[in-house]
């Protein structure tokens, strides 16, 4: 297998080490800025034009692009991780045989590192396909791209690909097709009364959340792709007192636009009819990204990724999965899209999280490969 990129381990390893030493919780505005910082300044530095799009609260979110070309390929990287402040201080960066572990380190630290040096070779090489690629930083991928959707589906609109870079799945595969994710909150009023003086004068929010929680449920069809979750509940003041309040977190998987649609009326259904006389019911949320389905020209893009690694002597499978990422958003306003084009590793989002590393030269000569071919 050839792999010019094996030369420059030492070195991605290097840049790895820092950044996943930047603290970059999603909350952390300051320490998601400064994981920007680190490589605007080195995309700068090859002649990248860096537009901010700032945010008040969270990290803002940052335009990476060449200023005289118009970009057909775009880059999509998340800059934040799922771990609270402290956590680099607890478990730094650290390496035990082929596995590099660290808060982020394969989400997607890995992939930051994977793309800049892939980009940094054209650019040596003085390969102009660079000038056509667009690298969009958000800053909140974590917590659902609250912020960052609407420049996402901007950026998204019109390029030929767009390249997610979320980790690949353990055994290497990239992912051709997302489940789009639903989240609603339904809190329930009922009203308080002794359980043991007056238990008939009282109103149970928590005997109402039962009928609710079996409700929901059963408008799952998990052989069409679709499940209805009550993931958290929670409710009452005390054991002899009858509940005046719960609260209920509910989570919605779909695979067509058309099953979110559906599903969204059904669900508000069930939370707007109360069973019990007396209940209040307030429901909010709704569903927040779309799936991200196999599409003809999706299919294409995945022939050239499959292609190009087999070149490499590398079996690369595409497979669909449940979880969300920003390929659903991407892939929402009709551009073509392929996730889990990053490294290999495991654990994410825990405190064993690990990054295998010889996948993070032979991913990166295999992104490298695929984009000399799709940026002709």
């Amino acid at each position: 297998m050839h792999n010019d990129f094996l030369t420059h381990e030492t070195e991605m390893l290097n840049l790895l080490k820092q950044v996943v030493n930047i603290e970059s919780g999603s909350y952390d505005k300051e320490g998601v800025d400064n994981h920007a910082a680190f490589w605007c300044e080195r995309y700068q530095s090859m002649g990248f034009e860096v537009e901010v799009i700032p945010n008040e609260k969270l990290g803002n979110n940052y335009r990476i692009y060449y200023p005289t070309t118009t970009p057909e390929i775009l880059i999509l990287l998340h800059l934040d991780t799922v771990f609270p402040k402290g956590t680099v201080a607890e478990r730094p960066f650290s390496i035990e045989g082929d596995r590099a572990y660290g808060p982020g380190v394969i989400d997607m630290k890995g992939s930051h590192v994977m793309v800049h040096q892939v980009i940094k070779q054209l650019y040596a090489t003085q390969d102009e396909r660079y000038k056509k690629i667009e690298v969009l930083l958000n800053c909140d991928e974590e917590i659902g791209s609250i912020s960052s959707r609407t420049v996402i589906e901007q950026c998204a609109k019109g390029k030929r690909y767009a390249l997610v870079m979320e980790p690949a799945r353990a055994n290497g595969a990239i992912v051709s097709a997302r489940r789009g994710v639903g989240t609603y909150v339904l809190t329930i009023q009922g009203k308080a009364s002794h359980s043991g003086i007056a238990p008939e004068a009282g109103i149970s929010a928590i005997q109402e959340l039962a009928y609710k929680i079996q409700s929901l449920h059963a408008l799952s069809q998990h052989d069409k792709g679709l499940s209805v979750n009550v993931g958290l509940i929670s409710g009452g003041t005390s054991v002899n007192t009858v509940a005046p309040n719960a609260r209920a977190e509910i989570d919605v998987r779909i695979s067509s636009e058309q099953q979110g649609v559906e599903i969204d009326k059904k669900v508000r259904e069930v939370c707007s009819q109360p069973v019990l006389e007396g209940i209040q019911l307030s429901l909010t949320g709704g569903i927040n990204r779309p799936p991200m389905a196999k599409t003809v020209e999706s299919v294409e893009l995945i022939d050239i990724i499959k292609q190009e690694a087999n070149k490499l002597a590398i079996t690369l499978e595409d497979v669909s999965t449940g979880g969300g990422s920003d390929a659903s958003f991407t892939a929402g306003v009709g551009t073509p899209t392929v996730d889990g084009l990053g490294p290999i590793g495991g654990y994410q989002h825990s405190d064993k999280e690990y990054l295998e590393i010889p996948s993070l030269t032979e991913r990166a000569q295999l992104f490298f490969n695929v984009l000399t071919r799709i940026t002709q």
